[in-house]
This record gives structure tokens, C-alpha cells and sequence, in this order.
């Protein structure tokens, strides 16, 4: 019950927004896929290495403060040592279930949806980022899953747009803007079927080729040969010069 009541007061101080309308396209067509409960372990499992994380350092802090270390060479004295130390557990267990349930809500409140002609991708929950990708902008599919991701079944589908950089190199020079802010590149998150869905991508970007929708590979505009750009204003100039040519030459001659 108050687990319920927090969720709901969290949700509506960050004002997080509903389900997502889906993208253009077909409405018989639209697909609606959520991070596996793999992704909600997985993600608890790194809070969970957090938070034992900070403990532990809070306790080697009150282990200094009672074994008398010489604080000589801080601006403060012991008195003020130890009060930040017991301010900081008190904030470290104030946080404890505002961020777990932050990890609850990230993994409830995500959103990935596809439709025949584009995706829509939702995620976050403080600062809440969507994505909307046409299938005919796609230039890039791809996997990733990495040695923790595999021990819970789950991995990404990263999606690269037109214009996001096509090899990873460019991606690693774009870390400065880093990969949350680019609009070029979408993920669907600890999903336990990413085969599937790339599968599906694929499957209705060649739908859209085979209709002549957004073909990447459409050939290069043809130059126009050179006799059909001679303008008609060149050639009277050409034909004046001649002309005047041809007079001084005769003026000479009749000299």
C-alpha cells in the first residue's frame, strides 16, 4: 500500500506522462514490446552493488572517526568530522527507497512501439527522452549484450538513423554529446527478443523498398550532356565575335 502511494506521489511530482501515442502508420499494424523482467533484475541487481558500495565506505569513515585518526590536516575538527558522517547516513538511508522504486518506475515506465512504416521509443523518468524513427531513415541494426546482460537473458537493439554516424569510431567522437542526446540513435533496452524485433524491422523495411518507399540504394542523378546546357545567349555572342572578326579582317584587306 505505501508502495502505491509513493509510486503515485513520485509519478506525479516528475509528472511522468502515460503510454506514448504510436507512430505513423497502419493502426492494425502497431507493436507494443517493454523491457523483459530480466532488464528490472538486471538493473536492481547494479543498485543493489550501489548501495552495498556506499555502505561500506560509510562504514570505513566511522571506522576512522573511532579509531581517533589524526584529522590535523583537515579544515575541520573530530566534532565536525563525525556530524558529516552521520548527516551522510542519514541521507543514505532517506535515498534508499526513492531509489529503488526510481528503478521500479524506469523499468515500468518504457516504451517501445512499431508500427509498418516507423518506431517510437520512450524512456526515462526524471528526465523523460522519445524517439520517433521512419523505417525508410534506418541505415543501421544492430545487437548488443554484454557478460552481465547474458547472465539475465537480456540485451539491446541498437538503432542508427541517417545522419547518426555510421561506424562506431564516429560514435566514440560523439561521446561528448553522449548517446542520450543523440536524436540519430534509439535503443530498445533490455529486451529478451531483440532477434525478433531487428527481424521485424527488417522485415518491413524491405516491405517499404519493395514499394518503392525509401529505397537507399536510388541511383545517383545523371549529369545532362554538355550540348544540352549551351545556352542560346552564348551562341549569339559566339556568332557576334565571329561576325566582328570577319570585318576586321576585310577592313584590313580592302586597306
Amino acid at each position: 500500500m505505501a508502495d502505491g502511494l509513493l509510486t503515485g506521489w513520485i509519478t506525479r511530482f516528475l509528472k511522468v506522462p502515460p503510454e506514448p501515442e504510436p507512430p505513423l502508420g497502419s493502426p492494425g499494424s502497431v507493436r507494443v514490446f517493454n523491457a523483459a523482467p530480466g532488464y528490472y533484475h538486471y538493473r536492481l541487481t547494479m543498485w543493489g552493488v550501489k548501495q552495498v558500495g556506499t555502505a561500506i565506505g560509510l562504514v570505513i569513515g566511522f571506522a576512522f572517526l573511532a579509531g581517533g585518526v589524526e584529522l590535523g590536516n583537515l579544515p575541520f575538527g573530530q566534532e565536525v568530522a563525525t556530524v558529516l558522517e552521520v548527516l551522510g547516513v542519514g541521507i543514505y538511508l532517506a535515498q534508499i527507497p526513492v531509489s529503488f522504486l526510481m528503478v521500479r518506475l524506469d523499468y515500468r515506465y518504457r516504451w517501445y512501439m512499431t508500427t509498418d512504416t516507423s518506431l517510437r521509443i520512450r524512456e526515462g523518468i526524471t528526465t523523460v527522452r522519445e524517439r520517433t524513427m521512419t523505417f525508410a531513415n534506418i541505415q543501421n541494426l544492430s545487437l548488443k549484450q554484454g557478460p552481465v546482460q547474458r547472465l539475465f537473458g537480456i540485451s539491446d537493439l541498437q538503432v542508427r538513423t541517417a545522419g547518426g554516424g555510421g561506424s562506431e569510431g564516429s560514435e566514440e567522437g560523439k561521446k561528448g554529446q553522449s548517446e542520450a542526446d543523440n536524436m540519430h540513435l534509439g535503443y530498445f533496452r533490455g529486451v529478451d527478443d531483440a532477434e525478433s524485433i531487428r527481424d521485424l524491422i527488417l522485415g518491413r523495411m524491405r516491405g517499404l523498398r519493395d514499394s518503392g518507399l525509401g529505397d537507399p540504394d536510388e541511383p545517383e542523378p545523371i549529369p545532362e550532356p554538355a550540348a544540352s546546357r549551351f545556352d542560346g545567349g552564348d551562341l549569339v555572342a559566339a556568332a557576334s565575335e565571329l561576325l566582328a572578326e570577319s570585318r576586321a579582317l576585310r577592313a584590313a584587306l580592302g586597306g
